[in-house]
């Protein structure tokens, strides 16, 4: 999102002194931030930090004592910078707009992060606020890619032009690992505690994940050193789950009317928000089960439900409901064959391969998925829920197929989402010939791959860097090959396609 000026110069920015100013229908922070520690430094400050762990800190702050949680927000990319020159401009804060299926509205300014620190203006900076004392938890949404693994083998990826930098140049990182490492050997030199590396990526076994690459990143820099973090550091493993689409130009406008302040990249979310988190932290924690999230011994199952239900979930309704031309997932699942169609690979192709979980009534669950997933206050584009979808796909689809085919069940569900993947990256439009907008590094290889899918019908799972052996299996290759067909041929209807595999003829 690019900055934006509103045309009303009578409106005041949002900063600490318009505060004051809100409606007081606007739930404003009534904390003294002036008093506020970073005890947290978040890397890759995204919407859905904004709406997820900062809420739930912000929400912690009202409460006395907990000042040491205050968030220091840093930016590695070239691209952050916008948002730094913004949040800065507002003295890091910023409006949360939160919209309930009914139609309700609650307004709120979120005053946790304190400070946002520019990686690439000043790299020390940002390793010595790491390695600063108040800092207990760095915490990270790095997105999938940003974890520098393989996707199907899961080791660490040494080939990465930027780590191979990082490896070598210690003190002038690029990634999240270089910056980490070069703050926990900064802390070690000076005798302090190590921190928490806290992910909150939707990565299954996240903190497992962050454990494994920044030990192998460390070990290849500095034996010594990665022998310390692993003897320090704890890594817990969380899942993490709030529905926030990419803020638009209609975002601030609303902002304007509702908050009368202007603010230049305000976020918009559901009012649904979950957080279970393993109480695994070496350095302190804030009481975040005070405030709504949930502290467990194991996060595994709760985290393979969702990944498995809603990330999966969003990824059919993504790809599919993107071949036939839809935009946004309310439009695609009010629908009913494509909530039809979803609720059919929940049951039918995910569940089984499910714990039971205390607390946790999984038609209940599902159900409730598909009331936000049609959340018309939402409008959560298509374009964002399948972008980096070659980094997503292997964890929340891909798994499950591959234990369905374990166990001898039915994949036909899932393997047309793989299908339509091939076709949205050929043909890089919908089935009207609208240009679609993919978001994708692996974009080349994926178009590359399923452009020979006209000679070949399996040439697209040749990426055996994301498919594995699917293209040796031939039940899952029998569903596939019927999918490319019906999807290439002339005048093709994805629709009747989700039709037959939902009720396959002869049934």
């Amino acid at each position: 999102m690019t900055q934006h000026q509103h045309t009303d110069a009578l409106v005041k920015g949002l900063n600490q002194q318009s505060l004051a100013d809100m409606p007081s229908h606007v739930d404003t922070p009534n904390y003294d931030r002036s008093k506020l520690k970073a005890g947290i430094v978040h890397i890759g400050v995204g919407g859905f930090h904004r709406a997820h762990q900062a809420v739930y800190i912000n929400e912690l702050l009202k409460t006395p004592g907990a000042e040491q949680w205050g968030i220091c927000g840093v930016g590695l990319l070239e691209g952050n910078r916008g948002l730094r020159d913004i949040l800065k401009q507002q003295d890091y804060l910023y409006t949360l707009t939160v919209r309930h299926p009914n139609g309700q509205i609650d307004n709120k300014v979120i005053g946790s992060m304190i400070d946002f620190l520019f990686a690439p203006e000043d790299k020390q900076a940002v390793i010595n606020k790491l390695a600063h004392s108040d800092t207990h938890i760095v915490s990270l949404t790095i997105t999938e890619g940003g974890y520098n693994f393989n996707p199907v083998t899961g080791e660490f990826d040494y080939s990465n032009p930027d780590i191979i930098n990082d490896i070598n140049n210690p003190n002038d990182p690029i990634t999240a690992f270089g910056y980490i490492t070069a703050a926990l050997k900064l802390r070690k030199e000076q005798g302090l505690d190590a921190f928490t590396v806290q992910s909150c990526d939707n990565i299954q076994h996240n903190g497992n994940v962050t454990r494994k690459m920044l030990f192998a990143f460390a070990a290849e820099q500095d034996k010594e050193l990665s022998e310390w973090i692993a003897t320090n550091v704890t890594f817990p493993n969380a899942m993490v789950d709030r529905i926030t689409p990419v803020s638009k130009k209609s975002d601030i406008d609303y902002v304007v009317d509702a908050y009368g302040v202007s603010d230049e990249w305000p976020i918009t979310c559901e009012s649904f928000t979950q957080w279970v988190i393993e109480d695994s932290f070496c350095c302190g924690r804030p009481n975040w089960d005070s405030v709504g999230a949930q502290f467990v011994s194991d996060v595994t199952p709760f985290e393979t439900m969702k990944i498995r239900l809603l990330n999966a979930g969003h990824s059919v309704l993504g790809l599919l409901g993107s071949v036939h031309g839809y935009g946004t997932i309310d439009e695609t699942v009010s629908d009913p064959l494509f909530a039809k169609y979803l609720r059919a690979f929940m049951d039918r192709e995910v569940t089984p391969n499910l714990e039971k979980l205390e607390g946790i009534d999984l038609e209940i669950y599902k159900d409730t998925l598909i009331e936000r997933f049609a959340n018309p206050n939402i409008k959560d584009s298509l374009s964002r829920i399948c972008s980096e979808s070659a980094a997503k796909l292997p964890k929340f689809l891909i798994a499950t197929i591959n234990e369905n085919l374990a166990h001898g069940r039915d994949v036909s569900l899932a393997t047309l989402v793989i299908a339509a993947w091939c076709f949205y990256s050929d043909k890089g439009e919908d089935e009207q010939g609208n240009k679609l907008e993919i978001i994708d590094a692996m974009q080349s290889e994926l178009h590359e791959a399923a452009a020979k899918t006209a000679t070949d019908d399996l040439a697209f799972l040749s990426l055996t860097s994301l498919f594995g052996d699917l293209n040796t299996q031939s039940a899952f290759t029998s569903h596939y090959k019927n999918n490319v067909e019906a999807l290439y041929a002339p005048a093709s209807k994805i629709k009747a396609i989700m039709n037959n595999v939902l009720e396959p003829k002869g049934n």
